[in-house]
């Protein structure tokens, strides 16, 4: 088969893009022009298609393969790809997902350029990382705010034991003189809204475990790694590697991946996990539900318009014109 014209795709933009699947114990491969998945039944094997130019992320889960001319597919199309444990998270601490992003030589180049023009000093990388609290707790605001059905759960951003965290927050947030701070900052907010979490859905013996095997804390791992993959796509979109973090450190090399993903992870994962882990759904039905409620509130889109604003922060308007030309 000749290799696919951009055109031939009908190319979605990336935060416009409604699909990000997760598969195990399939084989993924390329038919007549198509990607699809292989399942083994009883009797049969089933074919599922992938609707690759609407698709931002594939995370291959326990007992997956892919070929080659699947692979070729996916990266025309613009798609991630990630081999992770059971679940959508690791199996193991020293297991990481291994994403696989699309080559391309027409990447936009302003982006890192305006990223990089801020992130060598040190006060401008210190105020992009408060930048990226402040809108992470807009985005808490607006989604706590609007979504009804997180209302009637009890997810309520006036209450008054969030608000008067939140106070502490942002005034430690300002007054932050090093990362290091606002990571403090950062860890005593989310021990609050575990706190706020667990007590609404009634687990009130809560505690956040990494390798734990209760559903909340499963919940979380997975609808975390989904935002890693949000996020992942859209740094690959806007061609900013994942080490220049402005929050988590020069140390790791995915950093910036987890920078961006918590923008929204409070808003969204957080509350979902809890109030799924109370119904006792099951794996799939959670994702399901975080899935839908990364687009309900448009999570992709709230990650570029973020990272773009920053990266762009130093520009004028006339020169964000000639970029675009």
């Amino acid at each position: 088969m000749d290799d696919l014209a951009p055109s031939d795709l009908k190319m979605i933009l990336h935060s416009k893009r409604a699909n990000l699947y997760y598969l195990e114990y399939c084989r993924v491969m390329q038919k007549d022009g198509r990607v699809l998945y292989l399942t083994e039944a009883d009797k049969e094997n089933l074919y599922f298609n992938i609707p690759i130019a609407n698709t931002t992320v594939l995370l291959l889960g326990n007992g997956t393969s892919i070929t080659q001319a699947a692979m070729r597919m996916l990266s025309q199309a613009g798609v991630l790809v990630g081999f992770c444990g059971g679940g959508g998270s690791p199996l193991h601490m020293a297991t990481e997902v291994e994403w696989f992003t699309p080559q391309s030589e027409y990447r936009p180049t302003e982006y890192l350029q305006g990223w990089l023009s801020f992130w060598f000093n040190d006060e401008q990388r210190l105020a992009a990382a408060k930048t990226f609290q402040q809108q992470r707790i807009a985005y808490l605001q607006q989604v706590w705010s609007d979504d009804r059905e997180l209302k009637a759960e009890g997810f309520v951003f006036s209450d008054q034991q969030i608000q008067l965290a939140l106070t502490t927050f942002h005034s430690r947030t300002e007054q932050a003189t090093k990362q290091s701070d606002l990571l403090l900052t950062e860890a005593q907010l989310t021990k609050v809204l575990y706190r706020f979490a667990s007590n609404n859905t009634g687990s009130d013996k809560f505690s956040r475990q990494h390798q734990s095997t209760d559903k909340a804390n499963d919940f979380l791992n997975h609808g975390n790694y989904l935002a890693y993959g949000l996020a992942a796509c859209c740094l690959w979109v806007l061609g900013i590697p994942h080490g220049f973090a402005v929050m988590h450190g020069k140390t790791r090399r995915g950093a910036l991946v987890f920078d961006v993903a918590d923008l929204i992870k409070d808003a969204l994962v957080l509350p979902w996990a809890f109030i799924c882990a109370k119904e006792d759904a099951t794996e799939q039905e959670f994702r399901q539900q975080i899935l839908q409620a990364f687009t309900d509130h448009k999570a992709l889109d709230y990650m570029f318009d973020t990272v773009k604003s920053i990266a762009l922060q130093n520009y004028t308007a006339e020169q964000i014109e000639e970029q675009n030309l």
